[in-house]
């Protein structure tokens, strides 16, 4: 320790830095963590559990009108933007609390100013101050891309400002077509905002499913939100109090908001990569070997950053794989198959393993299952919705390459189902477990009719559980 100040410095304060220092000072590494903003990154901050607790609310006005089929009269029921708010920020201060004592009860040393790379050893904080570290991790994560060039598009704001709104937006235009701005779209319909989302091209959530992306528009139409297909946004006007919001096909959109999300990029910008050579790939993301290691050996890299896959369960396993491997003398590797994940649209789609689209272009003989029925909730809360399962199947050896659900739940139900196809279940496994009924994820075991992709979908039920 001669001549460094620490073993390993920490850049980031989000999900996979936060792991990182706190397992590196368990294999007794004395560890420094420099976070500019508030500790916990994007998905404890203003990502994945703010959105979750806007998520939660956003139902209510679904449960609250099918209460009534099952015998609840629900009335003068209010919604409250401020009030909602005002609890999300407590819950994110408490999560923020607790991560900052997490890391002090690990011995981490925590620095509150933005961090950058003076050298492959070397590490300059906002004031002047540079310490030197035998390892240097980069955990900057990822933001916004604000990559859009139309006059006013400083006028739009990101999934970051949504959160911090003063009033909530009664009419709001969105232009994306992926997680974020499904998920918003559905939960401020829900909230009881006009909804319209724009799209340059003509499906949604590229890389899913085919029949999800086209399953998933229907359903949130049903729940009030619009879609403007084949057009993107030219211009942004403020107007008497509103937004104007011209598109290339001509029209006006009038808005109170106008959310640009169109994707994030690799937080990268001002940390000081090229005075340590650090190498970017082409899209512009720290370029790591499988231990997260860069082309300098004492710099590594975890999470969004590195643009590999973004989501924080990935993180979070990234920056432990990269502590054990490099403090611990216990190296090992994170696979990246069968990650399962959910996007909390209305109704909400949970996912797990190949595409038929991606098994196909492997070259692979499949057997396709499909499902579509009425959930049992809605006979009696008469709500259109329906529930959409498909299972995909290697024929050369009856496993189950992956699952794709619409409906309540489903990012449940994959989370567990991802723990079957890690370990190898076929649809054989799948055939000869028993069903909890009454349930949707019981029709996963029900299944039993093979459908070729390019045969039509079965003959929807009409009723639930159609098993029976």
């Amino acid at each position: 320790m001669d001549q460094f100040d620490v073993d390993l410095f920490v850049i980031g304060g989000g999900s996979g830095g936060v792991r990182a220092a706190r397992i590196a000072a368990g294999h007794g590494a004395k560890v420094m963590l420099a976070e500019e903003y508030r500790l916990g990154g994007t998905c404890v901050i203003r990502g994945c559990v703010p959105k979750k607790l806007f998520v939660y609310a956003a139902r209510f006005a679904h449960e609250f009108e099918d209460a009534a089929g099952f015998g609840w009269s629900v009335e003068g029921a209010r919604f409250d933007w401020p009030t909602l708010i005002a609890n999300k920020d407590k819950e994110i201060a408490r999560l923020e609390g607790a991560y900052t004592a997490n890391l002090a009860r690990s011995g981490v040393e925590i620095v509150h100013q933005r961090a950058s790379l003076a050298g492959p050893h070397t590490v300059r904080l906002a004031d002047g101050t540079e310490l030197r570290a035998r390892t240097i991790l980069i955990a900057t994560g990822g933001r916004p891309n604000r990559g859009l060039d139309f006059p006013g598009c400083e006028l739009g704001i990101s999934s970051n400002e949504i959160f911090h709104l003063e009033r909530f937006p009664a009419r709001i235009v969105i232009q994306g077509a992926g997680y974020i701005a499904l998920e918003f779209a559905s939960l401020l319909a829900g909230l009881g905002a006009k909804v319209t989302v724009i799209h340059r091209g003509d499906k949604l959530l590229r890389g899913f499913d085919g029949d999800i992306r086209d399953r998933i528009v229907d359903e949130m139409a049903q729940t009030g939100v619009e879609f403007a297909f084949n057009v993107t946004i030219e211009g942004i006007y403020a107007e008497g109090g509103e937004k104007r919001v011209r598109l290339n096909d001509g029209r006006d959109l009038y808005a109170d908001e106008v959310m640009l999300a169109i994707g994030r990029v690799p937080n990268t910008i001002g940390l000081g990569l090229d005075a340590a050579e650090v190498h970017l790939d082409e899209a512009g993301a720290i370029a790591v070997d499988e231990h997260s290691r860069t082309n300098i050996p004492s710099i590594y890299a975890v999470g969004d950053v590195t643009n590999r896959v973004n989501l924080t369960p990935v993180a979070i396993r990234e920056g432990h794989a990269f502590a054990d491997t490099v403090f611990g003398q216990r190296p090992w590797q994170v696979t990246y198959d069968n990650i399962p994940t959910a996007v909390f649209t209305e109704p909400e789609i949970g996912t797990v393993g190949l595409t038929e689209e991606e098994a196909r272009a492997q070259g692979r003989r499949l057997d396709i299952y499909k499902t579509d029925f009425r959930p049992l909730k809605a006979t009696l809360s008469g709500r259109t919705s329906r529930v959409f399962m498909k299972i995909v199947v290697d024929q050369a050896d009856d496993r189950v390459l992956g699952l794709h659900l619409i409906g309540e739940g489903s990012g449940e139900i994959v989370q567990m189902a991802a723990i079957a196809m890690n370990i190898g279940a076929t649809k054989a496994d799948f055939d000869r477990t028993m069903a909890l009924h009454p349930s949707s994820a019981e029709e996963l075991v029900t299944l039993r009719s093979r459908h070729a992709s390019s045969d039509p979908l079965p003959e929807a039920s009409t009723e639930a559980t159609p098993a029976l």
